[in-house]
Parts: structure tokens; C-alpha cells; sequence
């Protein structure tokens, strides 16, 4: 009989293959498409509204503005944050195994993520674990999935997630939240995808420079701060 052990890390590394499948080209969203973000979970009052809160491990769903159910879940890791911001479920999937059977996919256009079952239930409710997706109980996961269709408002926040600095190749919510910034304030002038590339490389710097910073190109934790202070000015001035 052969026995094989794995180490934590290798067993960590199999469990986040059931949900992050970054493509280039597995999504095609415009920038019309994607919907306004907000935290306000009043703002959806016609038709379906999913609600999901990873500091609290919960997805509320809500119809015409009531809470109709709550459902415990899962979210991406430190490394491998879900992503925040407001969404769309875009396709939908009877897909297995890992997946548990239900996939209800969103307009991220930095990647491909989604709400799905698992089979891997043992941090759903507990603690966030995933490679960034929303994991739910499969029979959760079935009887959202039969519920909700197409076009459903999806809202993910997370408060408390460590800040990790943002660099050439990094792709998230955070860099997507100082593209949004450096366009309102005039330094960057293309659609923020929340991939860090040349172009917002170029504006971090020119930014830098202009605000008498050390020349990096990166975002560290001092100057996101900066960056989202002005960039509130900006928006408390019209």
C-alpha cells in the first residue's frame, strides 16, 4: 500500500483549484456594463439583490428590497482577495465536482470569479480560504442558483483585509480603486480593469513626482492613502 502525506502548503494549494481561472479573454465586459458600486444594501429595490459581507462570512439575498434569506459563505484569502465592488452574474452553469454543481459567474474583468459550491464545505461560514470566488454549501449554492437569474445585482465588500502593496502584474479590487482615483484625478486616462499595467505604472509615477514622493511606480500603503484623500477632496469639491 502507498501512502502518501501532504505538507499544508501543498494541501492549501489543492483546495484553491476549485475557483480562480484568470483569462484574458474569458470575459468580454465593457465599460457600460459594469454597475455603480455601493455598500447601501437598500439601493437594489426591484427584483433580486445579492448582499455579501466577508468580514462577516454571510451573503443576504434580497427581493424588491426585502431580506428574503441568509446564507453562510467563504471568501478569497489574504493573497487571493475576492473582489470588491459591485457586480453582475453573467452566466450561469450546472458545472461539478469542485464546483459542486451550481456556478454563477460575475463581470470581474480581471479575471474569471463567481459563486459556486464546493466540495471542500469546511471553511464555508469560517474563515475566507478560497482563491478569490464565493463559496457556499452545495445545497445553498443550488437553491441560490434557482432562484436568482441573469443580470442579478451582486455587492462584495470586505473591510478588514490586510493592504498588500500593488506593483506591475497585480490584479484586484485595489488596483482597480486607484485607477478610479488617479482618472478622476486627471493622471490616469484609460478604463480601470484592475490590472496593473504600463499605463497605471505611468500615472503612479507621474503622481509621485507631482506630490514630491520617492519614484517607485508601486503603491504602497502610505500612498494609496494619499491617493484616496485626494481623491475624496475631489469628489467633495464636484
Amino acid at each position: 500500500m502507498l501512502i502518501i502525506f501532504l505538507s499544508y502548503n501543498v494541501w492549501e494549494n489543492i483546495l484553491i483549484l476549485d475557483d480562480f481561472h484568470p483569462s484574458e479573454n474569458l470575459l468580454d465586459v465593457s465599460i457600460d456594463d459594469m454597475p455603480e458600486e455601493t455598500e447601501d444594501t437598500s439601493v437594489v429595490t426591484k427584483g433580486y439583490y445579492i448582499y455579501i459581507n466577508l468580514d462577516e462570512l454571510k451573503l443576504y439575498l434580497y427581493k424588491d428590497g426585502v431580506l428574503l434569506k441568509t446564507y453562510p459563505v467563504s471568501g478569497g484569502k489574504p493573497e487571493t482577495p475576492s473582489p470588491e465592488g459591485t457586480w453582475k452574474v453573467i452566466s450561469k452553469s450546472d458545472w461539478g465536482g469542485s464546483f459542486g454543481g451550481s456556478w454563477m459567474g460575475l463581470n470581474v474583468p480581471w479575471g474569471q470569479y463567481g459563486i459556486h459550491g464546493t466540495k471542500y464545505p469546511w471553511c464555508v461560514g469560517k474563515q475566507n480560504a478560497s482563491h478569490g470566488c464565493i463559496r457556499m454549501h452545495n445545497k445553498s449554492a443550488k437553491e441560490l442558483y434557482d432562484t436568482i437569474p441573469h443580470g442579478t445585482t451582486v455587492t462584495i465588500v470586505q473591510k478588514n483585509r490586510p493592504f498588500k502593496e500593488l506593483k506591475s502584474g497585480d490584479v484586484g479590487s485595489d488596483v482597480q480603486k486607484v485607477q478610479k482615483a488617479l482618472k478622476k484625478l486627471g493622471y490616469f486616462h484609460d478604463w480601470p480593469s484592475g490590472k496593473f499595467q504600463d499605463n497605471l505604472k505611468k500615472s503612479v509615477i507621474k503622481f509621485q513626482k507631482d506630490n514630491n514622493i520617492k519614484v517607485t511606480g508601486k503603491v504602497n500603503k502610505s500612498l494609496y492613502n494619499l491617493i484616496m484623500k485626494k481623491y475624496e477632496e475631489k469628489l467633495g469639491n464636484g
